[in-house]
């Protein structure tokens, strides 16, 4: 899918650094003005999350769970099924083909603290049903208040709910020196807790960062902040590996056990006639 275009990330980025100047003089007037379409992606927020709660009523065998923040719940996206999320459940269906069973309860605004909080016990009845697939990518709203001690405790708590399949995603990139340092931070207790686990990581912050200035200009959204169409994509391509070696061990598993019945039958034949044919 096309990219924005350079003029209008270089605008994106006068806007977000007129904001941030405005904050720090306290120029309430301009404020206002550049606050304009983070305003316009706030009010995305219950359309969004009403695109997801229609989602979740379609059926499908296979059944992906995904928890995060509002990456996941697709602000930026020219629709909320062009998100990362929603572009992982397209490329599921086909590499399946068929319908899935999608299960999105990331929200905007969501950290590691928010996460465990309210995601968790929204996630108990689909966690209790053994999905087949989870997705975790949470951390990228810990770093303007950040706290490394909470991030490890939340996070930890958060995994250790879900199953020993999750896939989780690295805070992405935020091509910013002050920030880099904390993402860096937060991404070392991340992999850590991860390795203790034997989870798999997805490299989104790799795979961020290596899209420089050109990414910066042409990936985000008018906020500057959240990713557009061609950004999610980049991070769907990301969690593609992953997330299909996982589909895979599901369709894997689930063929071993049509040949298990398969064969129970045949010794059930044999066993209540000699003659019958195998």
């Amino acid at each position: 899918m096309p990219a924005a275009s350079p003029l209008a990330g270089a605008k994106a980025l006068a806007t977000f650094a007129t904001a941030s100047a405005a904050r720090r003089f306290g120029w309430t007037n301009v404020l206002e003005r550049a606050n304009r379409p983070v305003v316009a992606l706030s009010d995305m927020q219950p359309v969004t999350a009403a695109w997801w709660r229609e989602r979740r009523t379609l059926p499908g065998e296979f059944h992906y769970l995904a928890l995060g923040d509002s990456t996941g719940q697709g602000i930026g996206a020219s629709t909320p099924g062009r998100s990362y999320v929603g572009q992982l459940a397209e490329r599921i269906e086909e590499h399946l083909g068929a319908p899935i069973r999608v299960t999105n309860l990331c929200f905007s605004g969501a950290t590691s603290y928010l996460c465990a909080r309210d995601q968790l016990p929204r996630a108990a009845g689909p966690l209790a049903a053994a999905p087949d697939l989870v997705t975790l990518d949470i951390g990228a709203n810990d770093i303007a208040d950040w706290d490394p001690v909470a991030y490890h405790r939340h996070l930890r708590l958060i995994l250790d709910a879900l199953p020993a399949h999750t896939v989780l995603g690295e805070v992405p990139c935020f091509h910013l020196p002050w920030n880099e340092r904390k993402v860096g931070e937060a991404n070392r207790i991340l992999h850590r807790i991860a390795a203790d686990r034997g989870l798999a990581v997805v490299p989104i912050h790799a795979a961020t960062r290596a899209r420089g200035l050109a990414g910066v200009l042409t990936e985000f959204a008018e906020d500057a902040f959240h990713p557009n169409d061609r950004g999610y994509e980049i991070w769907a391509e990301t969690f593609w590996p992953f997330v299909r070696a996982r589909v895979d061990a599901v369709r894997g598993s689930a063929m071993r056990g049509e040949g298990h019945a398969v064969a129970a039958g045949h010794e059930a034949a044999r066993a209540g006639d000699p003659a019958s044919p195998v």
